[in-house]
């Protein structure tokens, strides 16, 4: 496992002179084997590096820590701005603008105004075996949420299944990357998160409910691992706030109006709420997911879970479920790739009802994206680099 042994050898002394900016730059250009990000004088300020990370040039230098490695030397470490960097810039990486680069200044701006702790003393109660209860107290998201996954990893080792339930946390970004990094370790996996109000219960005109994501993910030896990331709506919030930046109208049946009436209109949208998938049926998963992730964890939830970005300067509370199988003791290795090698194929040969567009899996898209990046280097949006130029 990449992790802090080779950013000790490589960056530490650096970083131990005060020479941290210079360690970081060295790192990117020169190590491919070691934790890049691991110099403890980086400053938690998210903008400063976003203004670091787009200086390296090549994604090769980094693409394979940001998804799993680096992430687990990261939190290892304990360092909490590590963990976020990798996160944001690995979804970044892997297109996903909804979720990525974008979403490190607000992690930042929260820091700045005191509705998230950037020093954050993690708790974990273990209360059965197979079983422990985790305090965010009020960490950044994605730390909070690595490092709950990393302690399911280890009880799943050691007990064959665990789950990790979390209150006390924050956004905690999409789910993909935590079931990258379960499945490159051989975990299949379960994980969700309550969230901000955002969708109306089936009948209702007023959001009571979050667009609570869920994923599962499952490793294939050898191979890419099939992830399944959704939330409850048809469409994610971020996806309206990035139409109504760019001034541009958004799918009928995504949205409505304040008052329940379907809009087109982005800015009207994000006055109203969220459409959930499938009607009833959504309304009923969202539910479930609160349940379990903020009920069940002891965090907030419905109505009392705060606005991430309407009020900045508050502690969310949000709630996480990280439920993980180790699939080394169900079968060999060989087994398992051999069983989901013919699982794909079964699925990847469906006649396709257009030529042009063959059937994937969960998963298979962003994949493509992150090899695409090693090869052809990151795209940002125009008004992303913008927004961050501004930042800085």
């Amino acid at each position: 496992m990449f992790g802090e042994g080779g950013g000790k050898s490589m960056t530490y002394p650096m970083t131990q002179q005060g020479r941290a900016g210079e360690a970081l730059a060295l790192s990117g250009i020169s190590s491919f084997i070691g934790a890049f990000f691991a110099t403890c004088g980086l400053v938690l300020l998210a903008p400063q590096l976003v203004k670091i990370a787009l200086l390296f040039g090549p994604a090769e230098y980094f693409v394979l820590y940001v998804m799993a490695f680096a992430t687990l030397g990261g939190i290892s470490a304990g360092n909490q701005a590590k963990s976020v960097f990798a996160a944001t810039i690995g979804l970044a990486i892997a297109m996903v603008h909804t979720h990525g680069a974008n979403r490190v200044e607000p992690y930042g701006d929260r820091i700045k105004v005191g509705g998230t702790n950037a020093n954050a003393l993690f708790t974990v109660d273990r209360v059965a075996p197979a079983m422990a209860l985790m305090d965010g107290d009020n960490g950044l998201g994605p730390a909070v949420g690595m490092h709950a996954l990393k302690t399911a990893m280890e009880m799943a080792e050691e007990t064959g299944m665990a789950g990790v339930f979390v209150r006390g946390s924050n956004h905690f970004g999409p789910i993909a990357p935590y079931a990258y990094i379960a499945a490159q370790e051989g975990f299949a996996s379960f994980i969700c998160s309550n969230a901000t109000t955002t969708i109306a219960p089936t009948g209702g005109k007023e959001a009571r409910l979050g667009n609570n994501p869920l994923g599962f993910g499952f490793p294939t030896p050898g191979a890419d691992p099939v992830i399944l990331d959704m939330a409850m709506s048809v469409a994610a919030r971020a996806k309206i706030r990035n139409a109504a930046a760019a001034k541009e109208p958004i799918p009928e049946g995504w949205a409505t109006d304040a008052e329940g009436r379907p809009t087109t209109d982005p800015n009207t949208a994000l006055q109203g709420f969220l459409l959930p998938m499938g009607g009833y049926k959504g309304y009923g998963l969202s539910l479930c997911v609160d349940l379990l992730a903020g009920v069940l964890s002891n965090a907030a939830y419905l109505t009392h879970v705060s606005s991430w970005v309407d009020a900045p300067d508050a502690a969310q509370n949000l709630g996480h479920s990280f439920i993980l199988i180790d699939t080394k003791k169900m079968m060999p290795a060989q087994d398992l790739k051999s069983r989901m090698t013919d699982f794909e194929k079964i699925l990847h040969e469906t006649p396709a009802s257009d030529p042009q567009v063959p059937v994937m899996l969960p998963g298979e898209r962003e994949m493509r994206y992150l090899k695409n990046a090693i090869s052809d280097g990151i795209y940002l949006p125009a008004s992303l680099v913008e927004k961050l130029r501004l930042a800085t």
